[in-house]
Formats: structure tokens, C-alpha cells, sequence
């Protein structure tokens, strides 16, 4: 089918395919649905994608996402305050939230600067933060970042922790990675 005449069309396959892990033929699939066989579900996408850019920005306290000033969890008073969980990523609490394993309370950390460092310090004298829990993807940059944070936090009398790292439930150890390996043998534990 030729491009000439269908520039809109083309443009919103363009626009799918821009997002994280949509290829050609996905992208070209979701626009004809939205265009030619479901124009209404194509129109309620448009008006919540307008609605969720327009309404939601980063709470003020924890950096996660809100559509108000602070955040749930943050207003939340039967969160364990003291207990604090930083990731990189807010959504990255989705999944955090969806294990029902944590009930301390996040701090995204996006960034290494001062305003968020400053903003952590606050969080952590305010609550009386005496655990850190790191939930961030293990790697060798990443093991760094978090020697970094808890260089700038060593005043404050506080127990670091992070996430478990091993072989995931259900992979054959032939294709486990060997880093991911070693750290599982080196972190295994009594059954």
C-alpha cells in the first residue's frame, strides 16, 4: 500500500513505534485497530493519554508519581515510615507494590545530585529512617551508585539492605548468567 495520501495514518504508526518495545508490524496492527476497526477504543487512548500527561507529576516528598502534590503512599499512616525502599524508577514501585512484600514507604532516585540527595537526607531525618532497602537491578554500575549513597548516608546510624540476586524460579542454570550464578551460590541459604 502506498505512503501518498495516508501521511496522518503513517504518523501514528510512526508515533506507536517510538514507544519501548513496539516494532513495525505491531505498530502498524495498533493503528489500523484504533483507525478502521475500533475508532472509539482508539479515542478513549487518545483522551487518557492526554489526561494521564496533563495530570500526573512527581510527588514532592519521594519523587514517585501522583496526580496530587504528595503521593499515597507517602500520606499513607500505616506504612512503616521508618523503613525505606529507593529505587531508580517509579515504576518500578508498581511491581514493588504488586508482591505485597514491602509496607515501608520509597524514595526515587533517579539521579546522583544534590537536590536529591538533600531530599533523601530530609526523608531520612523526618522518619527516622533506620533500614535502606535497595530495589535496584543489580549490575557493576549500579553496585557502585549504591556504595555512593551510602557513602553520603554513613552519619546516619542505618542498615542497608537490597534485593535479593540469583537464579529466577523456573530458568535452568544452563541459562542463568554466571554473575547472576556466583551471586545466588555466594548468597544461597539453609533449607
Amino acid at each position: 500500500m502506498s505512503k501518498k495520501g495516508l501521511d496522518k495514518f503513517y504518523n501514528l504508526v510512526e508515533s506507536f513505534e517510538n514507544l519501548p518495545s513496539i516494532g513495525k508490524k505491531s505498530a502498524l496492527r495498533l493503528a489500523y485497530h484504533i483507525v478502521y476497526e475500533n475508532t472509539y477504543s482508539g479515542l478513549k487512548l487518545a483522551h487518557s493519554i492526554e489526561n494521564a500527561i496533563v495530570s500526573i507529576k512527581k510527588c514532592t516528598i519521594c519523587n514517585s508519581m501522583s496526580e496530587h502534590e504528595v503521593c499515597d503512599i507517602c500520606l499513607d499512616t500505616d506504612r512503616i515510615t521508618n523503613s525505606l525502599c529507593i529505587v531508580q524508577s517509579a515504576k518500578d514501585i508498581f511491581n514493588i507494590e504488586d508482591s505485597k512484600q514491602y509496607n515501608g514507604i520509597y524514595f526515587v532516585l533517579e539521579h546522583l545530585d544534590e537536590e536529591n540527595l538533600d531530599k533523601l537526607k530530609h526523608i531520612i531525618k523526618n522518619n527516622k529512617t533506620d533500614n535502606i532497602l535497595f530495589a535496584i537491578t543489580p549490575s557493576l554500575s549500579n553496585d557502585a551508585f549504591i556504595l555512593y549513597i551510602e557513602d553520603k548516608l554513613k552519619s546516619y546510624n542505618i542498615k542497608f539492605t537490597k534485593i535479593a540476586q540469583g537464579v529466577p524460579t523456573g530458568v535452568s542454570l544452563e541459562n542463568v548468567d554466571i554473575l547472576s550464578l556466583s551471586k545466588a551460590i555466594k548468597c544461597s541459604v539453609d533449607i
